[in-house]
């Protein structure tokens, strides 16, 4: 697996999938790989409706099922961020202050198997609910995914991987397209720009959309900073504040090799931030 890049095609037609399937066949020797599936869901808590409850905001949560994965992000807009924290901890204190919420503003899970969070709530009888869920007809689709992501998977040359996919919702309402390039030779590329992008993959989808008038398309972006604070991890961040610094042997030559990081693009890193920048851009446009 390697660096991916993600593009919103916010007015494809409903013909856009042919027109970039053919474009990708006729002018790339794109090779059909397979198919492109991914399904999300979205819940709201209930916590505000219990009696006495002093709640304000309702959380939210989304959950994107890729393979044998789920993805979810959860969000309490009453609780601080990491950086709200350290901006009010004494200089000095800011490992101690940031062990003392109880929970951040948003987490990020990643559970398995596919339908794992849906036995979970059911089990617990946790007070969430499917965000689309009302009465008549609608409750009988709160069992399936709110929207789904539905097209193919291309190889170009030994180097790249594209899929593209429409987005659709339960009622069979097409909302644009998804497309994400993968460039296998690299499993991290740090851009240099502040919004994350790549010159690189960035010229490779733009080739692969039809030269289409009017076209609106968006590039679906995270920067490294703030994909590590998606990646933070407070318990772990602990423990090595409590670690004392060990001494490591030097081995000539080894100053020049690259560790892997967390949040590489790599193994199941690489679906993380996928699913994380595709579940941010549809709730940007109310899809979600």
């Amino acid at each position: 697996m390697g660096f991916t890049g993600l593009a919103r095609w916010v007015n494809a037609p409903t013909t856009g999938l042919q027109l970039v399937t053919d474009n990708l066949r006729m002018n790339h020797n794109g090779e059909y790989r397979g198919k492109w599936m991914l399904s999300v869901r979205s819940y709201r808590s209930t916590l505000g409706q219990s009696p006495g409850s002093q709640i304000t905001s309702e959380r939210t949560m989304c959950a994107l099922t890729m393979d044998d994965n789920v993805f979810v992000h959860v969000e309490d807009p009453a609780a601080p961020t990491k950086a709200d924290v350290l901006a009010a901890a004494p200089p000095g204190q800011e490992a101690a202050y940031l062990q003392s919420p109880s929970h951040y503003r948003t987490t990020f899970l990643t559970l398995t198997p596919p339908n794992a969070l849906e036995q979970l709530i059911s089990q617990l009888k946790a007070r969430w609910v499917p965000v689309r869920q009302s009465s008549g007809a609608q409750k009988a689709q709160v069992l399936g995914p709110q929207l789904t992501i539905e097209g193919h998977i291309f190889a170009i040359g030994t180097d790249w991987l594209v899929r593209a996919g429409n987005v659709i919702l339960a009622g069979g309402a097409v909302r644009g397209m998804l497309l994400e390039a993968e460039y296998l030779p690299l499993p991290a590329l740090h851009s240099p720009t502040a919004d994350g992008t790549s010159e690189l993959l960035s010229n490779l989808l733009t080739s692969v959309l039809p030269n289409l008038r009017d076209a609106k398309t968006v590039a679906v972006t995270i920067s490294d900073m703030q994909w590590e604070e998606v990646l933070w991890d407070r318990e772990e961040d602990g423990r090595k504040e409590e670690e004392k610094e060990e001494e490591t042997e030097f081995i000539y030559g080894d100053d020049d090799a690259t560790s892997e990081k967390k949040g590489d693009w790599t193994g199941i890193d690489r679906d993380r931030r996928s699913a994380y920048l595709i579940m941010g851009a549809l709730r940007s446009e109310g899809i979600l």
